[in-house]
C-alpha cells in the first residue's frame, strides 16, 4: 500500500466501516471516509481523529467514484435492511461501476460467510450476486466473508443484564462468530498486501461458542447468571432473519477456524469470552 495514498472506507461512521478505519488508522494509514452526512457529529467525529471526509450515496455512482479517485483501495459493504434486497444489488453493482471508472488498484467487498452455499437466506443471496459480478469484472478484488458479529449479542443486552441470553439455536450447537475490530484488522492486513490477497474469498470467524458457552461467558462477565433461552423459529417476525436463523440451526457456517487462524497467526482472534468481558466492563 502506498503510504501516500488513502484508502477510501465506505460506511465510515458504521459498524463495519468504522471498524476499518480504527485499524487503518491504527496501523498508520491515510484515511478517506465516506459518510452521507459529512456535518453530522459521526463524521464530525472521524475528521477530528484525522479521517478525510467525503460525501457520497451507495447509489450515486459519480459521488462514488469521485470520492475513490486516486485511492490506493477501497473498503465496500452494501446492505438490503434500509431499501430491500434489490436495492443492496444496486448498491453493489454501482460501487463496482464506480471502482471500474476510477481505476480503484484494489477493491475489498464485505459479504457474508456463507454467501456461496444457496442458503435461501435473503441477504445472503444479494451479497452472492454482488459476489460473482464481482469476480466477472476487471477490479482486483478480494471478498471477505464474515460470520455473526459478536456484538448482535447487543440487541438483547437488556434482557442479559436480566440473566438471559435469547438465541434461536439449540444449546449445545456451535455457532462461529467474529469481533468487528477483528474484521477490520483482517481488511488492513489485505491493504497493506493487496497482492497476496488478490482475487481470494475467505471468510472469517474468530471462535465459535455455543449458547451455553456464551451464556457461561455472559455470566463471568455481567458478574451475575445468565441462561440461554431457546427461542423458536416460528417466534421470528421478520422472514430474512428467520431464514438465516434456520441456515444457521441447518448446515451452518463452514469456517476451518484452526487452519484461519494458523494462516494469518500475526492476526488476533478476539474470543467470545474476552469480547464479553471487555464490552460488559466498558458498558454500565
Amino acid at each position: 500500500m502506498n503510504v501516500d495514498q488513502s484508502v477510501l472506507v465506505l460506511g465510515a461512521t458504521g459498524g463495519q466501516g468504522g471498524a476499518v478505519v480504527s485499524a487503518l488508522l491504527s496501523h498508520g494509514a491515510a484515511v478517506r471516509g465516506l459518510v452521507r452526512n459529512p456535518r453530522s457529529a459521526a463524521a464530525r467525529g472521524l475528521a477530528a481523529r484525522g479521517v478525510e471526509v467525503v460525501a457520497g450515496d451507495l447509489m450515486d455512482r459519480e459521488s462514488l467514484a469521485s470520492a475513490m479517485r486516486g485511492a490506493a483501495g477501497v473498503f465496500a459493504m452494501t446492505t438490503p435492511f434500509e431499501s430491500g434486497p434489490a436495492a443492496e444489488i444496486a448498491q453493489g453493482r454501482t460501487i463496482l461501476a464506480a471502482a471500474r471508472h476510477a481505476r480503484v488498484p484494489h477493491l475489498v467487498f464485505s459479504s457474508v460467510a456463507g454467501a456461496d452455499q444457496d442458503t435461501g437466506v435473503p441477504h445472503f443471496e444479494t451479497k452472492a450476486v454482488i459476489e460473482r459480478e464481482l469476480a466477472a469484472d476487471e477490479v482486483p478484488y478480494t471478498i471477505l466473508g464474515p460470520t455473526y458479529f459478536f456484538d448482535n449479542a447487543l440487541g438483547g443486552e437488556d434482557r442479559i443484564r436480566q440473566g438471559v441470553l435469547d438465541l434461536p439455536l439449540p444449546p449445545d450447537r456451535p455457532l462461529q462468530q467474529l469481533a468487528r475490530p477483528d474484521l477490520g484488522e483482517f481488511a488492513a492486513a489485505v491493504f497493506a498486501a493487496p497482492d497476496a490477497f488478490a482475487g481470494q474469498r475467505i471468510e472469517l470467524a474468530g471462535d465459535a461458542p455455543t449458547p451455553d458457552d456464551m451464556a457461561a461467558a455472559l455470566s463471568t462477565a455481567v458478574g451475575a447468571p445468565v441462561r440461554h433461552h431457546e427461542v423458536q423459529l416460528d417466534e421470528i417476525g421478520n422472514a430474512d432473519m428467520r431464514a438465516m436463523w434456520t441456515f444457521l440451526r441447518g448446515p451452518g457456517y463452514r469456517v476451518d477456524l484452526p487452519a484461519l487462524h494458523a494462516a494469518h497467526p500475526d492476526l488476533h482472534w478476539t474470543s467470545f469470552a474476552g469480547w464479553a468481558e471487555d464490552t460488559f466492563a466498558t458498558t454500565p
